[in-house]
């Protein structure tokens, strides 16, 4: 495994990176803080939301 990344892979990244931040501040404040509540970090929350994404899109 490399500690580098490849332009693609890096931009696949920042963008990923640039979609959960949106679909976090889409959220209202209210399901903010209950996913904080239950997830414990924005992080766990965001990774908790994309899985379900995955899982069973809307």
């Amino acid at each position: 495994m490399t500690d580098t990344f490849s332009e693609t892979q890096a931009s696949v990244l920042i963008g990923t990176a640039e979609k959960m931040i949106d679909l976090w501040e889409r959220l209202s404040p209210e399901k903010q803080a209950t996913l904080l509540k239950r997830f414990g970090t924005q992080e766990n929350a965001l990774a908790a939301l994309i899985a379900t994404q995955l899982v069973a899109p809307l």
